[in-house]
């Protein structure tokens, strides 16, 4: 009885071992080893149902990956919307520097043509929708050319009120009695005289020697004019106090001056006279005037004492003012941007000793 109910028991534990075994192998884990075989299946199976379930989440390099190149792509856009735009900049200052609004305009035509293409009857279809397209391409930068030439137009219609003279007629008529009359232009630094600056005394004017007598003697032949390129509150106290006697008819300051390259220069063209009579006396003529065949080149004035420019020039002065030639730019153009009171002296003296031989050649025919 015993033997029956212990080959029964080994029967049954035979049994079930086998059917474990058959769970283990169908579960794909196999543990030779492990105590509690049971909790190592379950844990087993969880870890694959969860691995089974839940997804599997991305790494933090795919999720950058996105960005990154999002980041790339808004780079490039900035930069390249910073390099047209700087480039346009740069051109538009370009053409302002280079070309005249009149330049531009005039090369703007053709693709003001090019923007307003119609097509002609006779053409294809593949030519009107090229056209159609070529059109539509260059609207845009014909718009923005148009905006240019408006703003620019507007710029420089502002810029001239302060680059311009004052008036295009810096001088009334002159009187019908007096067209024959020539005009003296005259600067009046480093020319009719010097202003100086020192700290123990501040500024000073000094008055060139002889200015005195060459204004009230070239008074009787000529209009004379002071033309600077100083601030009117300069220039009137100081024609006050140097022509007491008001041998100068006109004052002009730096209203009257033409502002061009940073420099402010005298435009005789708007003093309302006749080009053929006017004479600019000044130590800077040639630099400081925009006709330079008007121009008589003086000494600049530094207070030398004994300084004698402006009685030296007053014989060729008079010479001019006598005799009236019919263009005086003519005549100063023979000087060819000498000395003029020194080259009239010995063109002079050249015309005396000729005429004295002529006379000794008339005695010796006699």
């Amino acid at each position: 009885m015993f033997s029956i109910v212990l080959r029964s028991r080994i029967i049954s534990n035979n049994c079930s071992s086998k059917i474990y075994n058959r769970r283990v192998l169908s579960s794909g884990v196999v543990s030779s080893s492990s105590s509690n075989p049971s909790k190592e299946t379950i844990a087993a199976s969880q870890s694959i149902l969860s691995d089974q379930s839940t997804p599997p989440s991305p790494s933090p390099e795919s999720e950058a990956a996105p960005h990154a190149s999002g980041r790339k792509s808004w780079s490039f856009l900035k930069y390249g919307l910073t390099a047209a735009v700087t480039g346009a900049v740069g051109y538009t200052g370009y053409l302002s520097y280079r070309c005249s609004y009149e330049e531009v305009d005039h090369k703007a035509k053709a693709l003001r043509a090019a923007a307003s293409y119609t097509p002609c009857e006779d053409a294809s279809a593949v030519d009107k929708y090229r056209g159609m397209l070529y059109s539509a391409a260059l609207t845009v930068p014909a718009k923005a050319l148009e905006s240019y030439l408006d703003l620019r137009r507007l710029v420089e219609e502002n810029v001239l009120e302060f680059t311009e003279p004052t008036s295009d007629k810096l001088l009334p008529d002159l009187h019908p009695q007096e067209q024959h009359v020539f005009t003296l232009v005259l600067d009046l630094n480093e020319t009719l005289l010097y202003t100086d600056w020192k700290r123990e005394r501040g500024w000073r004017t000094f008055k060139r020697p002889g200015v005195d007598a060459f204004l009230e003697h070239l008074a009787k032949f000529y209009e004379i004019v002071v033309y600077s390129d100083q601030m009117n509150m300069y220039v009137d106290p100081v024609c006050e106090r140097l022509d007491p006697n008001n041998y100068i008819r006109y004052r002009l300051s730096r209203g009257a001056t033409k502002y061009q390259n940073g420099k402010h220069y005298r435009d005789l063209s708007k003093l309302n006279r006749n080009p053929a009579k006017i004479l600019y006396v000044s130590a800077q003529a040639f630099d400081s005037s925009l006709q330079p065949e008007n121009c008589v080149p003086i000494k600049p004035f530094k207070l030398e004492t004994d300084d004698t420019a402006l009685l030296d020039l007053i014989p060729f002065l008079e010479y001019v003012a006598r005799n009236s030639p019919a263009d005086i730019r003519q005549v100063l153009q023979s000087y060819e941007r000498k000395d003029i009171a020194k080259e009239f002296l010995e063109r002079s003296k050249e015309y005396q000793r000729r005429m004295q031989e002529q006379r000794q050649q008339g005695r010796f025919w006699r």
